[in-house]
């Protein structure tokens, strides 16, 4: 995987071509190409704020020599009225990367909000809390950014940097023995320093697993399991693997899942069902 710098810098120069095209030419037509400018960024609603240093890095890629002054970091605790940051740079540069600031920071804010919301309901728990695969297409890496954040762990960022058997694998693969079996035959014979996780949908599955695993899993997926057959799947387990409870999970009923010991708790919604936070980029005349 590229790291996360070069990562940003090809979304930035995807995000900024989609959105000026041939040109900006709504800020061509009325604003000297050489006039300097202020803006600052207000925020008009709590949360946890998320993307200050993204935008920094966005104004920075159209206009090294900008001057970028930060009230607020990433992470903290923010009321409406307050400032996040202040920056001073050429008005066609503040113009043009105004909604490319205000779309990441308002979805990567709205993700961290929410995640620490979940966060919050595990202290006093061992249990951590993992996000999904269930992202925004070509904008994975600042919703994972936000999940962590807000307090949360990144789960695998792809379908590369690990091997996770999940319910169509095994139904195509012809059970959950036949699947981890291959699996682990595939890395040893390709020398893949992946680590192997299997989904279980039944106490059955559990089983089979513990049985057929002699040292290929890492991880058991306990998916749309209760917390009552999670306790039971623990105890089966015995702590052989690491285990992570998914499917149904929310705000309500986190602290009943957490309260059985499970490793870890994956919550898709973390970002899919995150709303994003109002803020608003204004001049400073």
């Amino acid at each position: 995987m590229k790291d996360f710098d070069s990562k940003l810098t090809e979304l930035i120069t995807n995000a900024l071509k989609e959105d000026i095209g041939n040109g900006d030419h709504s800020t061509l037509c009325c604003i000297d190409a050489n006039k300097k400018g202020k803006a600052i960024l207000k925020i008009k609603q709590p949360c946890i704020i998320a993307g200050i240093n993204v935008a920094e890095k966005i104004f920075k890629h159209v206009e090294p020599t900008i001057i970028f002054t930060t009230y607020k970091k990433d992470g903290d605790e923010v009321q409406y009225g307050e400032f996040a940051f202040e920056v001073e740079a050429n008005i066609h540069t503040i113009l043009q990367c105004e909604r490319l600031v205000l779309n990441c920071m308002q979805r990567m804010s709205g993700i961290a909000t929410l995640t620490h919301q979940y966060t919050e309901k595990l202290k006093g728990y061992t249990t951590k809390l993992l996000d999904t695969r269930k992202t925004t297409p070509n904008f994975r890496l600042l919703e994972k950014e936000a999940v962590k954040i807000g307090g949360g762990i990144n789960h695998r960022f792809g379908l590369y940097d690990m091997i996770m058997l999940k319910d169509n694998h095994i139904d195509y693969c012809g059970g959950i023995e036949n699947a981890i079996n291959k699996a682990y035959n595939y890395i040893s014979t390709k020398k893949l320093s992946l680590k192997i996780e299997v989904e279980t949908r039944s106490i059955k599955d559990v089983e089979t697993v513990c049985k057929t695993d002699t040292g290929k899993v890492f991880r058991i997926m306990l998916d749309n399991f209760t917390p009552q057959q999670i306790t039971e799947a623990l105890q089966i387990i015995n702590k052989k693997f690491e285990t992570e409870a998914s499917g149904g999970i929310n705000l309500e009923n986190i602290k009943q899942y957490a309260a059985t010991g499970v490793n870890y708790i994956s919550v898709g919604g973390l970002i899919h069902q995150a709303q994003s936070v109002d803020l608003s980029l204004k001049a400073t005349l």
